[in-house]
């Protein structure tokens, strides 16, 4: 969930490499972009803007963006479908700003009032789509309108604010039709079938309380115009399994594992070998989980995998350097007047890079052309050798930073603001992920403490940038594992917490392994939820603090699963 106090969460779907493929009964695949429903949206755009150009309040700018695509989405547990769907779906966001760029109905509490949704005809009726299209425009007008009359009262008797930015950048118009055809979608009863036998693997492992598997499939075009001359069309297409396994310790403490396989093609995806070592893993997971000591408040010496280090950085700086996030007296700016100082060790770099499909074979959940706001997509270098240089724009100015770079995203119904898509850390001095353990080994003996910590894997997390919250983080680990300075094996313990604050523990990087990792997830904000993807290396921290964990206090079933058959990988016969 996310609270008014929660400005960022995120459910992060982990993804891993694809190897090995297996054809999928598909449909064929759907036509290029819907010229009737291109055409319509512009011919209703100019018309509306030539009719508001009339009244007094007009709009300096509109825009139509149109979702327009089917989905699939498959829920199966012990080898059964809770439930199956395949839908169709057009939906319109009309976007429009009354008064200048330099303040307009979308500034600071009113920012919401720049958009109006509703869902449009599936059907290519032009005439249908104009009249939905008429009834959003002019709802929006009535709504812009009276947020604009809102900003002028509160602008004259509100003092200066600190940074007194555009609320809208101006930007160079864009022009993008993608003509390729989408890929082709699985049949339903084909993935229901698939469903079946990946989560009736779970039935030969009794130790798990509660398991789901989740096959979904996505693809449709966005099409985008606007008053300043953009037309946009292209096409997506995501194909996922994700899999997730709940059992619970003694003590209360829920515990959970998520596996996620991510793909662009349906032809695409593991092998049953493949799913079922992971419902083992994932299980085993669970059961040393269960047994696992109950972990203590900790400072100190600790090892993130690469994947975690990932995760890390996501939210530890990357909502930091979010553009919005920059201005406002709510915001508490974290970064906001530190642009050309040092933020990081010299030897670490930050790009944010949504062009990027793939990295070493893993498919990026933050790949886009354009963003929401229709600007090209473009690499931003962040952090340079430990020197901050950029946030990440939307069209909502900061101080210094007066345009858009292309991360402008939102989810379809809200604003955008500037968002992360694939966030990339690099290191110019790297070790080998083995020399990195020996290293974090000495580091714990140099301080005298009897272990450090290892996170081998993190499931989510969040960050606080109010200012009326303490700018504080919160990293929620799933495997943890103490690393003794003696010698003595490896301990797994469980219920922490990663905390603390940023501009303390980004300086406490120490070295970094020579093998990238990649997660993919989605994030949710103020502008809804969104795909992103991150990459780094391992990471050693020389201190990092954790926290004990909150859990209930229900105990585990008294009564024993009911029996039944599996075969030789764990699954049903």
């Amino acid at each position: 969930m996310k609270s008014e106090k929660t400005i960022s969460l995120c459910i992060l779907l982990l993804g891993v490499a694809l190897v090995g493929q297996k054809p999928v009964s598909a449909q064929k695949p759907l036509a290029g972009p819907d010229d009737v429903l291109l055409a319509t949206m512009e011919k209703e755009l100019n018309r509306g803007q030539s009719e508001l150009a009339k009244q007094d309040s007009a709009p300096y700018f509109t825009s139509y963006h149109v979702t327009d695509g089917e989905s699939l989405v498959i829920l199966s547990a012990q080898g059964g479908i809770l439930a199956s769907s395949h839908t169709r779906h057009r939906a319109a966001d009309v976007s429009m700003r009354i008064g200048a760029p330099a303040l307009d109905n979308t500034h600071d509490q009113e920012r919401f009032s720049g958009i109006t949704s509703g869902q449009l005809p599936q059907r290519d009726d032009p005439e249908a789509i104009a009249r939905v299209l008429w009834k959003l425009t002019y709802e929006e007008y009535r709504k812009a309108r009276q947020a604009y009359t809102n900003v002028k009262t509160k602008t004259a008797v509100r003092a200066k604010d600190e940074d007194d930015s555009p609320d809208f950048s101006e930007e160079k118009s864009s022009t993008y039709i993608e003509k390729s055809s989408l890929a082709g979608f699985p049949e339903q009863e084909a993935w229901e079938e698939l469903a079946r036998r990946y989560s009736a693997y779970f039935r030969g492992f009794p130790q798990v309380e509660e398991s789901l598997v989740s096959v979904s499939a996505a693809r449709g075009h966005d099409y985008m115009v606007s008053t300043e001359g953009t037309k946009i069309v292209t096409a997506d297409a995501i194909f996922r399994i994700m899999i997730q396994a709940e059992t619970r310790a003694d003590d209360g403490m829920q515990l959970m594992r998520v596996e996620t396989f991510q793909f662009s093609d349906p032809a695409k995806f593991p092998t049953e070998v493949e799913v079922a070592a992971s419902v083992k893993k994932m299980a085993d997971d669970l059961s040393a989980l269960r047994a696992a000591p109950l972990a203590e408040p900790y400072s100190g010496p600790a090892l993130l995998s690469g994947r975690a280090a990932a995760v890390f950085f996501h939210e530890v700086l990357g909502h930091r350097v979010e553009g919005q996030r920059q201005r406002g007296r709510a915001e508490g700016q974290t970064f906001t007047k530190k642009v050309n100082e040092k933020i990081l060790p010299d030897f670490l770099s930050v790009t944010d890079d949504p062009t990027l499909h793939s990295i070493a074979g893993t498919e990026l959940s933050g790949f886009y052309r354009y963003d929401d706001e229709g600007i090209p997509a473009a690499r931003v270098e962040v952090v340079k050798d430990g020197i901050l240089k950029n946030f990440l724009m939307g069209r909502l100015p900061v101080k210094n930073f007066s345009n858009s770079n292309g991360h402008g995203r939102a989810q379809s119904g809200l604003m955008p603001v500037g968002r992360q898509g694939n966030l990339i850390v690099s290191s110019s001095k790297t070790i080998p992920d083995a020399q990195l353990r020996s290293r974090f080994i000495e580091e714990i003996k140099k301080q005298g403490k009897p272990h450090g910590l290892y996170f081998e894997d993190i499931q989510g997390g969040f960050t606080l940038t109010k200012r009326d919250l303490p700018q504080a983080f919160q990293v929620l680990p799933v495997m943890v594992w103490r690393v003794y300075a003696d010698g003595r094996p490896d301990e797994l313990v469980r219920g922490v917490d990663i905390v603390g604050t940023p501009l303390t523990v980004l300086t406490q990087i120490a070295a970094t392994g020579d093998t990238t990792s990649v997660f993919n997830g989605i994030c949710g904000a103020e502008s809804g939820s969104v795909p992103v993807s991150a990459a780094a290396p391992a990471m050693l921290f020389s201190e990092m603090e954790v926290q004990k964990r909150k859990y209930g206090d229900t105990r585990p079933p008294i009564l024993p699963p009911p029996p039944g058959a599996t075969d030789e990988r764990g699954g049903a016969k």
